[in-house]
């Protein structure tokens, strides 16, 4: 079907870039563009970099906002002056088992439409959902509503996690041969979490001094490479970062399952570069610290870590159990830079701490206190 398009209900006009993964669309976008996602709620740092690609406007395949918790991707990309649409017809269209996709096609939002013109004809595409920012507000406070539910049943699935995982997290790390020397230096572990690129970009002086090694995680990579840092070695799955980083001269450390698959090792190996696979058990973040304390680091720093229920909840994990006893494992080893530089922007800094209780340390007494009365359960149970 072909509908002519008016030109006077034309609202914007540009050329489109889609993928399911957000990550991929703001790397490839363009000043202008339409960028069309399938992103569940849309994180900050997925919306910060959006609005880093200068996109004109985001159509999402998926509630921006489900309301199970409060995610301010939304937000940050009104704020930002983005066109917002959700809850569109299907744009990931399959034919015969394979994706129809209109990337790099000319497109235009008239009304409340999609119109995309892969041909000569305008070709009406999907009907458009507007997003507002009363709406998210409200969504958001909504959310905000069930975080002590949410929050419970994250904890619970936790603890579980943690039983699971205690025995694979303690003991050491499959032998893996590496050319990059940790023994004795310090290590600097950088994930992309929110202000990671602020923070590495507060420690550069540390950086330059010391010159620990740099181990980047999966896209941090790319970060780092444009703020003229050469990662000694990139770990991950390998699926969120560019061919660039991956060719930069590196070391790859692939993170396998613990049976021994390595998706990401198909990917390196269709570039012919050399890679190292390591079966380990969490995050490709935690594997990067296990591996630092594995290889004798002196000290790990980590920035950009994931360390807040949100932050699990929009990597789409219901628990953080890995990422506890990895924390526990290294102890006073580890250095968590995370948001320092944050203290940056403070008018005044007050001496007596005012924030809560970190996550962390919270949630390892409340694991002990777990643990001690379920040994206490057992041995009454067992009559001793």
């Amino acid at each position: 079907m072909v509908r002519r398009m008016g030109t006077s209900s034309v609202l914007l006009r540009s050329q489109l870039v889609m993928d399911r993964r957000t990550k991929q669309v703001s790397r490839r976008a363009k000043p202008g563009q339409i960028a069309i996602i399938d992103h569940s709620d849309v994180d900050e740092l997925a919306a910060v970099e959006l609005i880093e690609a200068k996109v004109s406007a985001v159509i999402n395949s998926s509630a921006f906002l489900t309301g199970l918790y409060p995610a301010a991707g939304a937000k940050r990309l009104l704020e930002a002056g983005i066109l917002l649409y959700q809850n569109v017809e299907p744009l990931f269209e399959r034919s015969e088992g394979e994706e129809v996709l209109y990337e790099g096609c000319e497109a235009a939002i008239a009304g409340t439409r999609l119109f995309v013109r892969p041909a000569k004809e305008w070709i009406p595409c999907s009907l458009l959902i507007p997003v507002t920012h009363e709406q998210i507000e409200k969504q958001m406070e909504e959310a905000a509503k069930q975080s002590k539910t949410v929050l419970s049943s994250f904890l619970d699935n936790t603890f579980e996690y943690v039983a699971r995982e205690k025995a694979l997290i303690l003991e050491p790390l499959s032998k893996v041969s590496l050319r990059t020397r940790m023994a004795e230096r310090h290590v600097v572990v950088v994930s992309r979490g929110k202000y990671y690129k602020e923070d590495v970009q507060l420690i550069r002086g540390y950086i330059d001094r010391k010159q620990p090694v740099i181990i980047a995680v999966d896209g941090a990579a790319d970060a780092l490479l444009d703020l003229g840092i050469m990662p000694d070695l990139i770990i991950g799955d390998m699926d969120s970062l560019s061919d660039q980083a991956l060719c930069c001269g590196a070391e790859l450390v692939v993170h396998a399952y613990l049976d021994g698959r390595a998706p990401g090792g198909e990917r390196v190996e269709a570039l012919g570069l050399p890679f190292v696979r390591l079966p380990a058990p969490g995050t490709s973040e935690d594997a990067a610290l296990l591996l630092a304390d594995d290889q004798q680091a002196s000290l790990i720093v980590s920035v950009g870590t994931h360390s807040s229920m949100i932050d699990f909840l929009e990597k789409g994990r219901k628990g953080m159990g890995s990422t506890l006893l990895t924390r526990a494992k290294l102890g006073s080893k580890l250095i968590d830079a995370r948001g320092l530089s944050q203290l940056t922007q403070m008018d005044e800094v007050v001496s007596t701490p005012v924030r809560q209780p970190r996550l962390f340390e919270t949630l390892y007494t409340m694991v002990k206190e777990w643990r001690a009365q379920r040994e206490q359960s057992e041995h009454r149970d067992s009559g001793i």
